[in-house]
């Protein structure tokens, strides 16, 4: 953690500030190891502050950085009108998360604080350092990315026939449970027919049935960190032209898995799996970019999409590869892997077959 504190410190000159304070949940946990619902961190070239209330004052003795001094206060309230007695004397540049924070807490924030403070607002500080995985971090997306395949891997086994959307999503979370998974990453996508058309389908009470196209979106959530995969299932023949639409958005996504290497740039590797679609006659329905982060949060930095910028790949990098065609009123396909960066292309992590499942 030290070491994560360490780089934050070095960013924040650069952004014009002396301390940042840091309030989003899961850049707190980052920067402490502190997994608890209530919690601030403070964090300057002379300053490591950690606060919370009395609820999570064991948990904070176990969880939180011995670099930290910790604050703890007897009863639940808002956090930041405590920064004040954590910081120095003197005038100072205090950061704040600015798309964490809404405008009722910066307004409460500002009242609380003297007039010496100048808040400053800051963007993605602690993002852009979550962007890059540590070899530890890696492991643990690993693992996430095991148990799911192992748990979609025991749905197909059993069979998804005959139950509906929302029977397949929560048995799935459900056996990702069982074997370990703190909870699914994000909610589970399981969508038929026409239903596969919407890239965030919510699943029904609608029955799988012979004929259909179904699309499987899930994640484990395993010691802090996700997994993020989609695959697709056939209930017995999916038709030529479903099955040629599958063969294309295949193609698309080998394409894209091939591209990713530290130095491409974001929109130039999701450029290449656009390409892949667009001559296929299908540009128009592939609606979303290529892929995003994945970490603590399911989607973080980076993106690849053709909103990036100049932003670049790096080695450490986690990213999913996921292109996909909607044909609304008919069906959609997606297929998504999750891979790692390396210097000289990628590390796929996910284990699940890509050919299309069909199943009777």
């Amino acid at each position: 953690m030290s070491n994560r504190v360490e780089s934050l410190v070095e960013l924040l000159p650069g952004a014009g500030v002396d301390v940042l304070a840091v309030t989003s949940l899961v850049n707190v946990r980052y920067l402490t190891g502190y997994s608890g619902s209530n919690g601030l961190a403070l964090v300057g070239s002379d300053t490591r502050t950690f606060m919370t209330d009395f609820r999570y004052l064991e948990q904070a003795a176990e969880e939180v950085d011995d670099s930290f001094a910790r604050v703890t206060v007897e009863a639940p309230r808002d956090l930041l009108d405590l920064v004040e007695d954590a910081l120095g004397a003197g005038e100072l540049r205090v950061g704040f998360e600015a798309e964490h924070l809404s405008v009722g807490q910066h307004e409460r924030f500002r009242e609380s604080l003297p007039s010496r403070v100048e808040l400053v607002g800051c963007h993605g500080l602690v993002e852009g350092l979550r962007a890059v995985k540590g070899p530890e971090e890696v492991e643990r997306i690993k693992a996430a990315t095991a148990l799911a395949d192992a748990s979609f891997e025991r749905l197909l086994r059993e069979g998804i026939v005959g139950r509906t959307e929302r029977e397949v999503a929560r048995a799935l979370e459900t056996y990702m449970g069982s074997i370990g998974a703190e909870r699914a990453s994000f909610d589970t996508i399981v969508a038929a027919a026409a239903h596969s058309a919407l890239p965030h389908a919510q699943p029904r009470d609608v029955v799988i049935t012979p004929g259909d196209l179904v699309v499987i979106d899930w994640g484990a959530l395993l010691d802090g960190y996700c997994s993020d995969c989609t695959r697709m299932v056939a209930v017995g023949d999916p038709g030529a032209e479903a099955s040629e639409i599958y063969e294309l958005v295949l193609e698309a996504q080998l394409a894209g898995v091939q591209a990713v290497a530290a130095g491409r740039g974001c929109v130039n590797v999701d450029q290449v799996a656009r390409d892949v679609i667009e001559a296929g006659g299908h540009g128009g329905e592939f609606g979303h970019g290529l892929g995003h982060g994945v970490g603590l949060d399911v989607h973080e930095a980076p993106r690849l999409s053709q909103r990036a910028g100049d932003e670049q790949l790096v080695a450490g990098n986690v990213v999913t590869v996921e292109p996909g065609v909607y044909l609304p009123g008919r069906f959609g396909v997606r297929i998504e892997d999750l891979v790692v960066v390396t210097g000289d292309g990628c590390e796929i992590l996910t284990s699940v077959p890509k050919r299309l499942m069909v199943v009777d």
